[in-house]
């Protein structure tokens, strides 16, 4: 008998999909930045460096340097450490937590507290949620960090910390890979602008990176034979990026795994209206620096 594919990997890229775009509307609807500059943090990306490193502590520039991956380290250096001078940790989680519940209110009423699709979706999220732990959270700073943190009493707002655990679970997994495969973060940009995810517009201006070392990326992935002068894949880096897609996506299954295919896609298919109406509201630019698709689109 020809043996069965794994359904896993497949639907944990679909969660991702809608669940990532739920996730980053902390990241670039401004209430999240009113409830940073009500702390007297200094900027946008001092609010974004806190308020994602909050879970892990008043940590250093070279700990959210190494674990964040894709960003300058003097970029990293400009907000951290002086932001735990501004606010402790568990202000920032608290302020990014008033930003969320602020801008999904916003977006869909103050009735998205007591939706009955969302309390569905709240309760399928956290059961996956609560599978990042063990072997699950190992090498996964991220995950396990805010895996640690108290669910929000409310459903929409635990809804929000699930899908982030989720979120950071497979990016965790994700860095993991790129390491494993000696792809540094100026690499990994090209390779994402190259297939089409993002834009060099866009990661130029959000991660910092110089000239020179876009120029030594470029380098080193022609070098590798996976890119041409003209920034475009060779078949052996289309190959390389779908791998490193394949096997984010193995990676990340272990939540569905728990969870089961039928309520894996449940999940998927409750968050889509959310991710829509998010999008249609503007909130997320497409391409985006993160690089994840529109919804509905591969």
């Amino acid at each position: 008998m020809p043996e069965l594919r794994d359904p896993y990997p497949a639907l944990a890229r679909r969660a991702w999909q809608v669940l990532e775009v739920v996730h980053v509307l902390s990241y670039f609807a401004p209430e999240t930045r009113q409830a940073t500059d009500a702390l007297g943090l200094k900027g946008y990306w001092m609010g974004y460096f806190g308020c994602r490193a909050a879970p892990l502590g008043a940590v250093s520039a070279a700990t959210v340097t190494a674990t964040f991956h894709n960003f300058h380290p003097g970029m990293v250096q400009r907000a951290v450490p002086d932001v735990w001078g501004y606010a402790s940790p568990e202000q920032l989680i608290e302020a990014r937590l008033a930003g969320v519940d602020a801008s999904l209110r916003r977006l869909f009423g103050d009735q998205v507290a007591a939706d009955p699709n969302v309390g569905r979706a709240t309760e399928l999220a956290v059961e996956a949620a609560s599978a990042v732990r063990g072997a699950e959270v190992s090498g996964r700073p991220l995950a396990a960090a805010n895996a640690a943190l108290t669910v929000p009493d409310e459903p929409h707002l635990a809804l929000w910390h699930a899908l982030t655990v989720l979120r950071e679970h497979r990016g965790d997994g994700h860095v993991s890979l790129l390491v494993t495969g000696e792809i540094g973060p100026v690499e990994a940009h090209i390779l994402a602008i190259a297939s089409g995810r993002s834009s060099a517009e866009l990661l130029r201006t959000a991660r910092k990176w110089s000239d020179e070392d876009w120029d030594a990326g470029v380098e080193n992935l022609v070098g590798r034979g996976w890119l041409r002068e003209d920034w475009t894949l060779t078949p052996q880096g289309v190959a390389a990026r779908e791998t490193l897609e394949d096997d984010t996506d193995q990676l990340a299954s272990g939540p569905y795994r728990v969870l089961g295919t039928e309520a894996t896609a449940e999940l998927t298919e409750l968050l889509t209206p959310l991710a829509t109406t998010i999008v249609a509201a503007g909130v997320l630019p497409f391409p985006n620096p993160v690089g994840v698709p529109a919804p509905g689109t591969d």
